[in-house]
């Protein structure tokens, strides 16, 4: 019943938030606007994500390691495009996370392992969110003259940083009850993993720079999406406000980001002095991007061996009983 409860509140969410950030914006001017080359821009797109897909794959595998989960890269390769097909069907952006844990658990690593590995990589991908905003704050602050939008995004990146960085502090931290109180033993323990990972010489330096790259395509996979439209934003001003506008999408209150994403690209666009439909249609058309990659994912999964093993027995996610 309480899944049901919360399926129902997410979905809620992104119809209230899509109404009032589609309410002003002409989608028949947005079809007219996709011509025969924007589709060019648009194949680009879908398949640059394919390429961030696959640095999430090296990325993962690095941290599996480290977890006790040791992927073949074929084999977490697979498992991230079905992710990608259940963070677009299931009530939250992280919903494809799940059945990743799943899938990894099912394949023999274990359910703790399988969970520290998605966990760890999850913080690390934020942790790397958090830097490359704070990165571009200069240059942020130049574009955004409405100063509660620079104060907005600066207090959102201090919270993305103080979360993160308080997470590998946990794992330094020598106190015994961290690793024996039931609330914070697995916490404690993804810590002293992620800490491992990022701080050590085999693995520190690819995994950073990973984690970067995979932010950096995001914002080229928004670029082509502008170039299909011609839309009137530069790369700089994309790459300023794209990345505050997925910390915020990374939060699991709609369906696949849907709704939030919107109105956040809105918001960020009104306040860097830029129109804000373009940011919605922007959103829309990278939105549908990720939604097209995640139809090539439901097919890896129906042709998956998974599938076949678990016919037609529903997933169960765990934890995800009322």
């Amino acid at each position: 019943m309480r899944r049901i409860l919360l399926s129902t509140v997410k979905i809620l969410i992104s119809a209230a938030l899509l109404y009032f950030s589609l309410r002003k914006v002409n989608l028949y001017d947005l079809a007219s606007r996709i011509q025969v080359e924007s589709l060019g821009w648009l194949g680009l797109a879908i398949a640059v994500t394919f390429l961030q897909i696959f640095l999430g794959v090296l990325r993962w595998r690095e941290i599996s390691v480290e977890c006790g989960a040791p992927l073949e890269t074929a084999q977490a390769m697979r498992f991230n495009v079905i992710g990608t097909f259940f963070n677009q069907t299931l009530p939250s952006s992280i919903g494809g996370d799940a059945v990743r844990l799943w899938l990894v658990a099912r394949a023999g690593a274990g359910w703790r392992a399988a969970t520290y590995s998605i966990f760890v990589d999850r913080a690390v991908g934020l942790i790397a969110l958090a830097v490359v905003i704070a990165a571009t704050l200069p240059w942020s602050y130049r574009l955004i003259s409405d100063s509660n939008g620079w104060t907005a995004l600066l207090l959102l990146d201090l919270a993305a940083l103080a979360a993160g960085f308080g997470f590998l502090v946990i794992g330094l931290l020598p106190w015994a009850w961290l690793k024996q109180w039931w609330a914070t033993h697995h916490i404690h323990a993804c810590a002293v993993i992620a800490n491992r990972v990022l701080f050590s010489r085999k693995h520190g330096l690819r995994v950073a720079t990973l984690s970067i790259a995979i932010h950096v395509v995001t914002v080229v996979i928004a670029w082509c999406v502008v170039k299909s439209i011609t839309a009137p934003v530069t790369f700089g001003q994309i790459f300023q406000l794209l990345p505050p506008v997925m910390l915020i999408t990374m939060m699991p209150i709609s369906i696949a980001g849907w709704g939030v994403r919107e109105a956040t690209m809105a918001l960020a666009f009104g306040y860097a002095g830029l129109i804000a439909n373009e940011g919605v249609n922007i959103s829309l058309l990278f939105g549908a991007v990720s939604f097209v990659v995640g139809v090539f994912g439901g097919l890896v999964w129906i042709l998956s061996p998974e599938k076949a093993a678990k016919g037609a027995e529903p997933i169960e996610v765990p934890g995800s009983q009322s």
